[in-house]
């Protein structure tokens, strides 16, 4: 069990994928975890798994477009280790010419403004850490266009903005601020989340990868990121499957 000088870590999006492997990870390696998402039971569960394998976990429903909610979620923490901001997600594959607004809007408000919330109420936390580490999970999708993604890709290039410009603009004090960005991840909803339930589609993201990333993988790096001695920035760190060799090009077994 941990004492109570242990470095507190949150993570947002946490009841499943890569926040909640992350979540796991980081709790493991020494951090009290608090599990923020929307869905209350999946994050209550987690929290209940992590404290019964020795470890530290809350649980805070939380959705991190709701700014009132993040900003009285913020004043329980006066010193903060590291905040993940995993929360995201993509909706549509559709073409800019048929695209839905509403997905558009809803992807910018959760992976940019839900990001971007959460940043500034826990900024002085992190700040008051005298150690303070700023994650934002971006995607290889904010760093190159493909056909069917536009609003995904419009969206994650917002987040790594968002990472970039506040690395410039914090310079010189005691945060540091990391940017992820995985590529092909399989993980049990972010395909289904975005074909809303097709899973004929949403198996089809993955047909003939032989190994794509796991959520695992993905935790792995942000744990390794995070636990790096504290005048060690990793700016940016692109992480893809082996088949994978851009966006666009993938090794398929057929």
């Amino acid at each position: 069990m941990t004492g109570p000088g242990t470095p507190i870590a949150v993570i947002t999006g946490a009841s499943s994928g890569i926040g909640a492997a992350t979540a796991r990870q980081l709790a493991a390696a020494g951090y009290r975890v608090v599990l923020t998402a929307r869905r209350k039971d999946r994050i209550e569960a987690l929290a209940a798994e992590i404290t019964e394998a020795g470890h530290q976990a809350t649980a805070y429903a939380l959705d991190v477009t709701d700014r009132a909610a993040v900003d009285d979620f913020a004043t329980a923490f006066r010193s903060l280790a590291v905040l993940v901001n995993n929360a995201g997600g993509a909706l549509g594959a559709d073409p800019v010419a048929t695209g839905d607004p509403e997905d558009w809007r809803r992807m910018y408000e959760v992976n940019v403004l839900g990001t971007l919330n959460v940043t500034q109420a826990l900024l002085p936390a992190l700040t008051a850490s005298g150690d303070g580490t700023v994650v934002v999970l971006s995607s290889t999708a904010g760093h190159a266009t493909y056909e069917g993604g536009a609003g995904y890709v419009a969206a994650k290039n917002g987040a790594r903005v968002l990472a970039e410009t506040l690395r410039l603009e914090i310079v010189g004090t005691p945060v540091r601020v990391i940017e992820i960005a995985p590529g092909m991840v399989k993980t049990d909803e972010f395909a289904t989340t975005r074909f809303r339930g097709d899973t004929d589609k949403a198996a089809k993201v993955y047909a003939g990868v032989a190994e794509p990333l796991t959520a695992d993988d993905v935790a792995d790096t942000i744990t390794w990121a995070c636990t790096r001695p504290p005048h060690v920035n990793i700016d940016l760190l692109v992480v893809r499957p082996r088949a994978q060799a851009s966006n666009s090009k993938i090794h398929r077994e057929l």
